[in-house]
């Protein structure tokens, strides 16, 4: 049988592990799609507009709503999992 310490590291490190996709993915929306990618996504057009600035204005905040959402649905299934509830 796992000790709580053990149990209590695993959960951090899957914590962790979510939190570095999820912000992985926010930092390749934002910087690499509003930024670096620019230019090549701006020779398509969302909603009237080029899409390298639709994602440097709407597209990283859309992505960091729906990211918080993913985030807080993961925590969840890892409380449940590890039987670390909130009280």
């Amino acid at each position: 049988m796992t000790s709580h310490k053990e149990k209590m590291k695993a959960y951090w490190k899957r914590n962790l592990r979510t939190l570095l996709i999820l912000l992985s993915i926010w930092f390749v929306v934002s910087f690499g799609f509003g930024i670096l990618l620019v230019d090549q996504l701006n020779q398509f057009r969302i909603g009237g507009f080029q899409l390298g600035f639709w994602f440097a204005q709407q597209g990283s905040i859309y992505t960091f709503v729906v990211l918080i959402f993913v985030y807080v649905y993961r925590m969840n299934q890892l409380d449940k999992e590890f039987d670390v509830n909130e009280q």
